[in-house]
């Protein structure tokens, strides 16, 4: 699909959306406000209701209140007219009283077994008709009116009655009239007055609330029901006990006036208590298969009451499909339109791009001289800008990738000379030991051949070395730089070799080892030099060792010679003296026999010893040479016990050429301060510090090597002696010095612990 039809439905889609969130969104809203004009509508039409209930019942209070007033003076002239004995009352009594008080009917009531009966009227028809309901009325105001005038005590006159007719439509003609009826005291007859009200009657019909429901419900067709509720008797407890047809309610106490088709009993409860309570309420239901909307208002006045509503919602939507059906198709036809100006708008917009896919392909073909033209200078314009500086950079770029392209190439073949000439096998395996690269020193040291060594995992490392060679690969992963190191490899053949390996891993863009890159050389010629160098060196060390055999018993003798001098000059023989030659006497044999190691090795004895009594013994065995010197020996020893695992007497060798070395370095005479302490880490320090000439400071590297001393008469085999000796014990040995200053010798020695 093009860039054009993508941009057209892209357009169409997006107005589609709009225009039918347009149609859903206005049919809700129409929805919406013809539901609250339909509620508003009931709510206009429950106030006009109650209006007409209070206005008919005014009318009807008043009406009443005047023919009340009216017949009771009628009825008082008409008895005021009337003889009080029953007897002297006839025809034309009646007539003429009825003609007096102008009253349409006038009739003399008596009392019968059946009831109060009427014996004479101004309208035949009422004789001998029963006035029993009268009768009932007139019952207890009689009775009174006797008491009081049995008593003597009598407090009114007369007891009156209105009677007001049922209703118009009744075939009794008489029940069309508002009778009273009036029993004087002394009488022993009733006066009964009666006025014609069909046409007010017919008045009053025309303005009460059922002729309003009548007149409401013929006059719109969406109204299907309006009812008068007492709230009082409606929600009783069986007050909705009723049958299921349509008129069930009609003549109910709970319904004044209307009609009213029950629902559902519960809901039906709950909205008029709700409506009664003071709140509208209004809800959809379902009526004989139609969809409805019931409303509920309540009124306070003119006594608490609800009113009903029902309308159909068939006719108060009957609009809104028609509204929808229209706003589709006017929504359909813009639509049309859109997309037809949308394909039209989308051709002109995308015409620059044209240009700029032709210019973007030349440029995929390596064409970069076309140059677009630019016509506007809107992002169309500046997106043909930028692809002619990106085509001219592109070719810039190009040339240079050439360039850099040969010569990557050129070093590609000079590093894969090198690779391949190298004498140095060079092979690259995978972490999972696959090989993927190996030269041609790899094939003719290993033997396998480059087929057969790519793709495979060859054991070039001996079983017996591979916890060794996986220690390795532990350090370098860790990050760890590792010097070549000399150890064996094996052979397609079998055969074990010495060779010196160097690895490196090799590592992708995140740093994860993907891989580990191995120069292995041959060191068996090496090796074969080594031995012969060793074998030189032991000779060379065959000649250094019998100069040091020299040096080392000259020291003892000096001590002899030392002691002989004293008691030639004592003329004494000192007994500790000579405990104390003997011992030298002991210790040259021990060094002669000590000298022979390269032609009978002997086994060393370590003992634990305390250094402060071997130092101490040596103090006082040179303590005569250094007073002939003129030197001191100042001790500063801890007192803390100082054991070390030693072989006594080559360590008193050791401190007997330090201290020789301090005295024959202080040629005047001086000091040597002598210190034994004990470190942490379980160490033992014994310092020796003398004032003497000093060793020059390029000399000191050197100390230990054979034959270099700073005497001229010295061969440097006592030091030599002397570190290797400290070094078999494990310890150390640390010389600074200052010409003209001194020199210190540190000596440390690794303590015994439990």
């Amino acid at each position: 699909m093009s860039v054009k039809s993508k941009l057209t439905l892209a357009i169409s889609l997006l107005v589609m959306l709009f225009l039918t969130l347009d149609v859903i969104l206005n049919d809700y809203s129409t929805r919406v406000n013809l539901r609250s004009e339909a509620e508003a509508s009931m709510t206009r039409l429950a106030k006009q209701v109650a209006e007409t209930i209070d206005q008919n019942g005014r009318l009807r209070a008043a009406y009443e209140q005047e023919m009340t007033a009216r017949l009771h003076l009628s009825a008082r002239a008409a008895a005021s007219l009337l003889p009080e004995n029953l007897k002297e009352i006839d025809r034309a009594a009646i007539r003429a009283a009825a003609n007096a008080v102008k009253t349409d009917s006038l009739s003399i009531l008596a009392a019968s077994e059946e009831g109060l009966e009427v014996i004479g009227s101004s309208n035949e028809q009422l004789i001998g008709s029963l006035e029993n309901e009268a009768a009932d009325k007139l019952q207890v105001p009689v009775r009174t009116l006797a008491v009081q005038e049995a008593e003597g005590e009598v407090q009114q006159e007369s007891a009156f009655v209105v009677m007001w007719p049922a209703g118009s439509g009744e075939e009794d003609g008489a029940r069309q009239e508002i009778r009273a009826y009036l029993a004087k005291a002394g009488r022993d007859y009733v006066v009964s007055v009666g006025i014609n009200n069909d046409d007010t009657l017919e008045l009053l019909e025309k303005s009460e609330p059922r002729q309003l429901i009548d007149d409401l419900l013929a006059g719109q067709r969406d109204l299907m029901e309006i009812a008068v509720l007492d709230p009082g008797s409606f929600t009783e407890a069986g007050a909705m006990e009723v049958n299921a047809g349509t008129d069930a309610f009609m003549g109910t106490a709970a319904i004044q006036y209307g009609r009213f088709t029950p629902g559902n009993k519960l809901i039906d409860q709950a909205d008029v208590a709700a409506a009664a309570a003071g709140k509208m309420v209004f809800r959809s239901a379902v009526m004989d298969g139609k969809s409805i909307l019931k409303g509920y208002i309540g009124f306070e006045e003119p006594y608490p009451l609800v009113v009903s509503l029902v309308m159909d919602e068939a006719f108060l939507f009957e609009n809104l499909n028609q509204q929808r059906m229209n706003r589709i198709l006017i929504s359909g036809a813009l639509l049309v339109l859109v997309v037809m100006a949308s394909y039209i708008i989308s051709g002109w917009l995308i015409r620059p791009v044209h240009s700029i896919l032709s210019k973007v392909n030349d440029v995929a073909d390596g064409q970069f001289d076309t140059v677009l033209e630019v016509r506007s200078s809107d992002e169309m314009g500046q997106l043909a800008q930028q692809v002619n500086a990106m085509s001219k950079n592109l070719a810039v770029y190009t040339n240079k990738l050439q360039s850099a392209f040969e010569e990557n190439r050129t070093m590609k073949e000079y590093l894969q000379s090198f690779i391949n000439h190298t004498s140095d096998a060079i092979h690259v395996e995978q972490t999972d030991g696959t090989i993927v690269q190996v030269n041609q020193a790899f094939e003719m040291m290993f033997g396998w051949t480059a087929e057969e060594a790519i793709g495979a995992r060859l054991q070039l490392v001996p079983e017996q070395y591979s916890r060794e060679e996986q220690q390795a690969l532990d350090e370098i992963a860790a990050g760890k730089l590792l010097p070549a190191r000399e150890t064996v490899r094996q052979r397609k053949d079998g055969n074990w070799m010495n060779v010196s390996v160097t690895t490196s891993p090799i590592r992708d863009n995140k740093g994860i080892i993907r891989a580990y890159a191995s120069i292995t050389r041959d060191m068996t010629s090496r090796y074969k030099m080594d031995e012969l160098l060793r074998r030189s060196e032991k000779l060379n060390t065959v000649g250094q060792l019998a100069a040091g055999v020299a040096h080392e018993i000259r020291n003892p003798l000096t001590t002899l010679r030392g002691f002989l001098q004293l008691q030639q000059q004592t003329q004494k023989l000192n007994v500790g003296h000579v405990d104390l030659m003997l011992s030298e006497l002991d210790r040259i044999n021990l060094i002669v026999s000590e000298f022979l190691i390269l032609a009978k090795p002997q086994a060393s004895k370590f003992e634990l010893k305390d250094v402060r009594y071997v130092l101490g013994d040596v103090v006082s065995l040179l303590d005569s040479q250094a007073h002939l010197c003129n030197v001191v020996f100042n001790t500063d020893f801890t007192q803390e016990e100082c054991e070390i695992a030693c072989e006594e007497n080559q360590l008193k060798q050791v401190f007997i050429n330090v201290l020789k070395n301090a005295i024959e370095a202080m040629p005047r005479g001086g000091e040597v301060n002598i210190v034994v302490e004990k470190r942490k880490r379980d160490t033992i320090a014994v310092s020796i510090t003398d004032q003497g000439v000093g060793i020059p400071e390029e000399m000191i590297p050197k100390l230990g090597d054979p034959f270099v001393t700073g005497k001229e008469t010295g061969t440097g085999l006592g030091i030599m002696v002397s570190q290797r000796i400290i070094q078999s014990h494990q310890g150390t040995m640390d010389i600074t010095s200052k010409v003209d200053v001194g020199t210190t010798v540190v000596i440390t020695l690794p303590a015994v612990t439990e």
